[in-house]
């Protein structure tokens, strides 16, 4: 007698069209789910194309979604037995970040747990996050270990930093503190942390109250090849020393002064952290993702002496040479995961894939 055959699971998606989002869906077509992905304009074929693509992989439906529309989640969530919401808002173009980024940022989420309450068949809600919401405080000293138990200190990030954050930035970039066209774009970042904090703490609010299995991922800087049209800007931020990019390698020297080091993870590993909490009933609460700390005098070290054309810059004073504090990915590999890609390998998919696209020449 013919053994039936068992029926395939299905997984919903968020913000498929985004860096993580659809090398998220191609890793679950991979594994034989089948995918309900959602986008903000599916007539939009320049911003669909690589994520229809996928289709050839298996069961990819698309969806129409936008985190500002009220119930706009509940037909792509419903039917899922699993939910990885990965969209998230960023707008390093506004002057309102309140509005472009945190209040849609949290917004969005409660909209999706909510579809996920009427759908009532996701077992289980993966939500990606950021070490952003984990370290971007006031660190004093050094030896600091981050673990998941760490928030980042939103008081801070809307009061003293900003400010001082800066005006550092204008005065080692030599602009004037009123170019608002640059001004803009680094004024957002702290808005960045905020929005990923309050966001991912009103997730676990909700979750809690409506018994909903909430599991957060939390990656460092996410590298590696990309599905997407144009190039992720975390890729462009990792590879900001060996393109010479001024603006990338202020926002890496400021991202170790914020948050005590560079945390840095393959886009492979992040997708299978993902799909691996999602299947491990054991697992719960939230798990840091980073294969590699780093500070920026070494980064710029090890790239110069791996990749000896680039003529990378080594040199930079004294810039601070310890690292104040470490992400700890213990959690997650006591768990039973293990990261495919260390730092050679991250950076040598990253060079290849920029190579390719003309990010950085041959």
């Amino acid at each position: 007698m013919a053994t039936a055959r068992m029926e395939r699971k299905r997984a919903c998606v968020t913000g498929a069209t985004g860096y993580v989002g659809s090398m998220l869906v191609k890793s679950l077509l991979e594994k034989g789910y089948a995918v309900n992905a959602t986008v903000r304009d599916p007539a939009n074929s320049k911003k669909v194309a690589h994520v229809l693509n996928l289709q050839v992989l298996g069961d990819l439906k698309i969806f129409k979604a936008d985190l500002t529309e009220e119930g706009s989640f509940d037909d792509a969530i419903n039917g899922c037995d699993f939910v990885f919401h990965v969209a998230t808002p960023v707008s390093f173009q506004s002057t309102d970040p309140e509005n472009d980024m945190i209040k849609p940022a949290i917004n969005g989420t409660l909209e999706i747990l909510k579809s996920c309450v009427k759908a009532k068949t996701a077992k289980r809600v993966v939500y990606t996050s950021s070490v952003a919401a984990v370290a971007r405080k006031k660190l004093t000293g050094t030896g600091h270990l981050l673990d998941e138990e760490s928030w980042s200190d939103v008081e801070y990030l809307t009061s003293e930093k900003p400010l001082s954050w800066l005006r550092l930035i204008f005065m080692e970039m030599k602009l004037d503190l009123y170019n608002l066209p640059a001004m803009t774009r680094m004024v957002n970042q702290p808005g960045y942390g905020v929005s990923k904090t309050l966001a991912e703490k009103a997730a676990w609010k909700f979750s809690k109250e409506n018994s909903i299995d909430l599991i957060t991922i939390n990656p460092g800087v996410i590298t590696g090849p990309s599905l997407t049209p144009e190039v992720p800007g975390s890729v462009s931020i990792a590879l900001s020393l060996l393109t010479g990019n001024e603006f990338g390698i202020n926002f890496l020297k400021n991202l170790q002064l914020m948050s005590g080091s560079i945390s840095i993870v393959h886009v492979e590993d992040v997708c299978r952290a993902h799909i691996f909490v999602a299947e491990n009933e054991s697992a719960s609460g939230r798990y840091i993702c980073c294969a590699a700390n780093t500070r920026v005098p070494d980064l710029a070290k090890f790239l110069s002496k791996r990749y000896p054309p680039y003529n990378v810059l080594t040199d930079f004073g004294d810039f601070p040479a310890n690292l104040k504090s470490i992400f700890s990915s213990e959690k997650l590999i006591k768990a039973g995961f293990s990261y495919n890609y260390g730092m050679e390998e991250m950076y040598d998919e990253s060079v290849e894939y920029s190579r390719a696209v003309g990010l950085l020449a041959n």
